[in-house]
């Protein structure tokens, strides 16, 4: 899949990858029906085939592991008690 960590972090909730796809449809009908520029169809027709794919076929189901950093272990023979 394209999409980076940060991208797949900000299209997590389902209402913003259902927006875009949303949006690439609506787009994708205008030029079809009314401007009839088969250019621009075809384009937006590949982009909204591409979003398809990656929003909600190959997109991540479940959330990434929350990997916490573990803090450092202190040196050997060092116990913090200052002795």
């Amino acid at each position: 899949m394209a999409l980076k960590q940060n991208d797949l972090t900000w299209f997590r909730p389902m209402w913003r990858r259902v927006a875009v796809a949303v949006f690439l449809t609506a787009w994708l009908a205008w030029e079809l029906l009314w401007s009839r520029d088969t250019f621009w169809a075809l384009l937006v027709g590949a982009a909204l085939a591409y979003t398809l794919y990656n929003f909600f076929y190959a997109f991540p189901k479940e959330d990434p592991a929350n990997e916490q950093i573990q803090p450092p272990n202190p040196p050997e023979g060092n116990d913090g008690s200052g002795s």
